[in-house]
């Protein structure tokens, strides 16, 4: 086992999920949902409490397995979550009750993100949280970093496709689109972005503070 390899296996078997979220997360698996790995949530649960985040947007729900980790960092946020899929909603709204998650932190939009997206307000959120449609990502990060303050943060997961972003030989669609994601917001003045190889990859970008 490689260096790399051994340590993905030690930070997945040191992470430690919330008994509220491993229920979630098997039940988004029977859905087929795909929500985000353990590590990766806590990372995101990280960067919202850091964040002191109030108002958070999730493109996809992951079955809710997402947003109970953008919460539990963030206790006292609100969360709109988006997807295209009404029972994977519909999980999320069960897993958020049976978290004793208050009706009024979280709302639940059904609908395609790309006509969702550009009917919220500009400027409003401290995060948005883009786990949808890969062949869509470019799109919907253009849009989190419309909608974030200046100062909030957009996060990608998954960005790393499965290792094929890193092998050159690999040039279909979705994994050029986020190649050139990547390599676009590194080199962008206006936001300071990280990639982080934790679960199935995480791209974080902060928009600079205005002056």
């Amino acid at each position: 086992m490689g260096e790399q390899n051994a340590n993905q296996r030690f930070v997945d078997e040191a992470t430690i999920e919330p008994d509220h979220i491993a229920r979630a997360r098997a039940h988004a698996l029977e859905l087929g949902a795909a929500p985000i790995s353990p590590a990766l949530g806590a990372q995101c649960a990280v960067l919202a409490a850091a964040s002191q985040a109030l108002n958070i947007v999730e493109i996809g729900t992951g079955a809710g397995v997402s947003g109970l980790w953008l919460l539990r960092g963030s206790p006292r946020a609100t969360l709109t979550t988006i997807d295209k899929e009404p029972e994977h909603l519909g999980a999320a709204r069960q897993a958020f009750s049976e978290a004793r998650i208050p009706p009024a932190r979280a709302r639940f939009i059904t609908g395609r993100a790309a006509e969702v997206l550009p009917r919220m307000n500009e400027a409003s959120y401290d995060i948005v949280l883009v786990d949808a449609d890969p062949e869509g990502v470019i799109e919907y990060v253009e849009h989190g970093l419309r909608l974030v303050r200046a100062g909030g943060t957009v996060l990608v997961p998954r960005v790393l496709a499965g290792g094929a972003v890193a092998d050159p030989v690999r040039r279909d669609a979705i994994t050029t689109a986020y190649r050139s994601l990547i390599q676009e917001t590194q080199a962008s003045p206006a936001v300071i972005g990280a990639l982080s190889i934790t679960g199935e990859g995480l791209l974080q970008l902060t928009t600079m503070p205005t002056d």
